[in-house]
């Protein structure tokens, strides 16, 4: 029986690794898909037309018949997805509102497939909305390619979500999720979800887009310009001239999106540090006095924040990196970003760290920001406060206080949802931004509490060495952490993003029996594990770690910290001794650096004289 299941087993393996074509022994893989994309547009319709060869590897175990492609800008006419949850959900983004139904016809956007071949034979397709659904005339077998010929015209809406003409600043185009864009197939099915307003998760692969257009415009985006000499001639600011028209060519390898802004009045500066990538900076010559000093000192912060960010996380791997002015707020795209130009300083500096911490967290590793959005929003917060806070200098005990206050309130109301929640899924839209952003960055924060400042910083930058240019989910990244600080962490990512459970710990009592008698209380579901200050009359203190049982190990102490037993989850009470008379006992504290997102802090704090 052992020399069968042996041959079985082998046999399993020899043509598991038959199928996935290279694959590592996991069960993991990714579909691979090379775009080459050549438009023309016509700038005084804002329209354009185009078309696009895409090599579609299938690196599945699973035969394909059929595949989705997302047609983002058809989001953008009445009665859309979009405009129908926008005019429904109870709190709409100001942004949009009732503004998508209100266009007229030469502001909506679309985006239109006259047709499509599958290696040169016309396949059948159906659109519904911003998702188009092709029969294959050839399955895709398991390791197989298969060749897309797209021909495709499109109108660009009025700027109402990231993408659109003539945004609040001026800016003529800014072009995001902009071509028919094949959706993800993963372990979990394919992802072709309707565009309702969140974010997105692409296939990876190579770019090669050629964007012809009036030749008054300067065009900046996603990956590197080719034959960067002639782009140092204004007078032949691109890659081919034709009268009265520029070609502007783009290569990007290994990306999983591909954006682009353009605008007649764009200038560009370019900042470089200690071999850091190139940073090119696109805003409007024609911006106030105030703003465009603004974008000149913003440079050699940017430098700094990703200096910060190698650091902390991992080299950046790309040699060029742009702010492109734009969008309608601030937007995370491969390898550039789009921002509103028109900021105060900090604004400036707060929103391009955030935008640039997503270059790890949403590209590098890029996690499915529907079903898992704080993975990116959330480490992006994170990481971007620490920027930003490091690059002007603003030293603070933890960055994160605001986060960590907005959480509480959540967790404290009946409007509290899981991070489980898909984006799209959300009653409210503001429930999904503390969830994502807040809660995202504190589910960090608390991480660091748990497993100790040198864990985890081995465990951001082995997620990182092992998963970029991967989908990771949240049990890769706590996996991770777990390996390296050999620690539990289950009952960290179920509660903390599955369950609506909350933390709040309690000062029970403070007893005299031979000595101090202290009793913790755990009020909330949730646990954790427990930090204890306790202050004495003569103005010295100890402090006291409790791991819960269910770590099944312990953080690197402090110097100064007394281990106690692990408290069991099981038992809401918790008692420990201390070897003083009460009477020189003045204060307890649970938690005294607020590093727990703990919802009532007025019970963790006892002052007895």
């Amino acid at each position: 029986m052992k020399k069968t299941l042996k041959t079985i087993n082998f046999y399993c393996t020899l043509f598991t690794s038959f199928v996935l074509m290279g694959q590592s022994h996991t069960d993991y893989w990714q579909q691979r898909a090379d775009y080459d994309i050549q438009i023309k547009v016509a700038v005084e319709k804002y329209s354009f037309s185009g078309r696009e060869t895409i090599i579609y590897k299938n690196n599945s175990p699973d035969t394909l018949s059929r595949v989705f492609f997302h047609l983002y800008f058809n989001a953008f006419q009445p009665g859309s997805d979009m405009d129908i949850r926008s005019r429904s959900i109870t709190d709409p983004d100001s942004r949009v509102g009732d503004r998508i139904y209100l266009l007229k016809d030469k502001d909506v956007g679309k985006l239109n497939l006259l047709s499509i071949k599958q290696n040169n034979e016309i396949v059948d397709f159906s659109v519904n909305g911003t998702i188009a659904e092709i029969d294959l005339k050839k399955n895709i077998l398991p390791g197989e390619s298969t060749t897309f010929f797209i021909d495709f015209n499109g109108q660009v809406p009025k700027q109402i979500r990231r993408s659109g003409k003539k945004n609040k600043e001026g800016v003529a185009l800014s072009m995001t999720q902009w071509y028919p864009k094949i959706a993800e197939y993963d372990k979990d099915g394919w992802h072709a979800d309707s565009y309702i307003g969140r974010e997105f998760y692409g296939v990876w692969g190579d770019f090669d887009v050629s964007i012809k257009i009036d030749s008054s415009y300067v065009v900046a985006g996603t990956g590197i310009l080719q034959n960067q000499k002639e782009t140092n001639d204004n007078k032949s600011n691109g890659v081919r001239i034709e009268k009265g028209w520029k070609t502007w060519r783009f290569k990007a390898s290994n990306v999983h999106d591909f954006a682009w802004a353009a605008d007649p009045e764009y200038v560009q500066d370019t900042f470089q540090k200690n071999g850091g990538p190139l940073l090119r900076f696109y805003y409007k010559k024609t911006l106030d006095k105030k703003f465009k000093k603004f974008w000149k000192e913003l440079q050699p912060l940017t430098a700094e924040i990703f200096e910060y960010l190698n650091q902390n996380i991992g080299v950046y791997p790309f040699k060029e990196f742009s702010i492109i002015q734009g969008g309608d707020g601030g937007m995370e795209y491969p390898m550039c970003t789009l921002i509103t130009g028109k900021r105060e300083f900090e604004s400036l500096v707060g929103v391009v760290a955030h935008e640039i911490a997503h270059e790890w967290f949403y590209f590098l590793l890029a996690s499915n920001e529907g079903k898992h959005p704080w993975m990116d929003e959330g480490f992006a917060e994170y990481f971007g406060n620490l920027a930003y806070s490091n690059v002007l200098n603003k030293k603070a005990e933890n960055t994160l206080l605001d986060s960590y206050d907005i959480v509480t309130k959540l967790m404290r109301s009946p409007l509290n949802k899981p991070m489980s929640v898909h984006a799209d899924r959300y009653e409210y839209n503001a429930v999904y931004s503390i969830n994502s952003y807040s809660k995202g960055a504190v589910f960090l924060a608390q991480l660091k509490y748990i497993i100790g400042a040198s864990y985890f910083d081995k465990t951001l930058k082995t997620y990182f060495s092992k998963w970029k240019f991967k989908h990771p989910r949240p049990s890769d990244f706590i996996r991770i952490a777990e390996k390296t600080s050999k620690i539990n962490l289950d009952w960290y990512l179920n509660d903390w993003t599955r369950t609506t459970n909350t933390i709040d710990y309690k000062i029970n009592s403070v007893k005299e029996n031979e000595g101090s008698v202290l009793r913790l209380e755990r009020l909330g579901l949730m646990p954790m594990p427990v930090e204890v200050t306790v202050v004495y009359s003569d103005g010295s203190s100890e402090l006291y770690y409790i791991p819960i049982a269910m770590m099944r190990g312990i953080r690197e102490l402090k110097k100064e910290e007394v281990l106690l037993k692990a408290w069991s989850w099981a038992n809401p009470l918790y008692e420990f001794k201390i070897n003083k008379p009460l009477s020189s006992v003045r204060s307890v504290t649970i938690d005294a650096g607020n590093l727990t997102a703990d919802i009532n802090r007025d019970n963790n704090h006892l002052v007895l004289r």
